[in-house]
């Protein structure tokens, strides 16, 4: 592997410091201070950044019928949400789904029950919605022991805090996007393991799937692993309440495609994912990461 610039690597090693740094100190917070302090800082900060300008392209051709001033509130909400869940990241292991107090509340515990016996495994999808790190954990809290997929970050010093904060309250098998990463999703797939995806990222080389009117990359490995090994899929979604406070609903195993067309099934399942994902966002926009480089930016 070719080594990095010596300036890119100086970068990293700031922004790693600083990362290490805000999250120590959110640490030593109580989580709702945490949150609420993260929540500030980011929607002091965020509109200041470069990604600011690509976060409003994004949302005014998504939901092109919301007025300037409900763009600049949602993109305003998108912002503090994104600061209260780096608030929340050292907290983590805090969150439970079924005891009072918990800060979780769970909607569609059935489909729990149900993906619980399915003795061949499962699949759960979500994107970054609220604070999309809680997603999976009424799911492990419920005796499910599910695989992360997940898009490492380009910084590897961030990667490495993020990877131990999820390794101490989440799961211990987290899988980074890429050859190594799908190779050990298609072991834990056959060894009758659950895997979770969040599926709301870009994937230059995946398959172009309609979001919100216009064409998107769209990484096709939750279809194709469902089709292969005949898996259910299931949707969760969760949304943030109040502060530090959330839903996640599991929703019913979504239907799939069965027309005999491998590449087609593909395509049409990957078309119904991103139209639940769509509705969930249409509901909540503030909630979604509109950062995303999700579409061509010569449309």
């Amino acid at each position: 592997m070719a080594k990095r610039p010596l300036a890119k690597q100086l970068r990293y090693a700031v922004e790693g410091a600083f990362v290490g740094a805000l999250f120590a100190l959110f640490r030593l917070l109580p989580l709702p201070l945490a949150s609420g302090a993260g929540g500030a800082l980011a929607a002091m900060l965020g509109p200041l950044l470069p990604l600011h300008a690509r976060a409003r392209r994004n949302l005014t051709r998504a939901l092109p019928e919301l007025s300037k001033a409900e763009v600049d509130s949602t993109l305003a909400e998108m912002w503090r949400n994104l600061g209260r869940v780096a608030g929340e990241y050292p907290h983590l292991g805090k969150f439970r789904a079924y005891t009072p107090g918990g800060r979780i509340e769970v909607v569609g515990e059935e489909h729990l029950a149900a993906a619980k016996q399915e003795a061949r495994g499962a699949l759960f999808f979500t994107g970054h919605l609220a604070n999309w790190e809680v997603s999976g954990l009424p799911v492990i809290q419920y005796g499910i022991p599910i695989a992360f997929v997940y898009r490492a970050p380009n910084n590897p010093f961030v990667d490495r805090l993020l990877s131990r904060v999820r390794g101490r309250d989440i799961t211990q098998n987290a899988i980074a996007k890429g050859a190594a990463g799908a190779r050990q999703m298609v072991r834990q797939v056959k060894e009758g393991g659950y895997t979770a995806m969040l599926v709301d990222q870009k994937m230059n080389d995946g398959i172009a799937v309609p979001f919100f009117g216009r064409d998107a990359m769209t990484a096709p490995a939750l279809a194709q692993l469902a089709f292969k090994f005949d898996l259910p899929v299931w949707p969760a979604r969760t949304e943030r309440l109040k502060g530090c406070r959330f839903r996640v609903t599991i929703y019913p195993k979504l239907e799939l495609p069965r027309s005999g067309d491998a590449a087609a099934d593909v395509a049409e399942a990957m078309r119904r994912v991103n139209a639940v994902l769509e509705d969930w966002i249409r509901e909540r926009p503030g909630q979604w990461l509109w950062l995303h480089n999700r579409w061509p930016r010569d449309e």
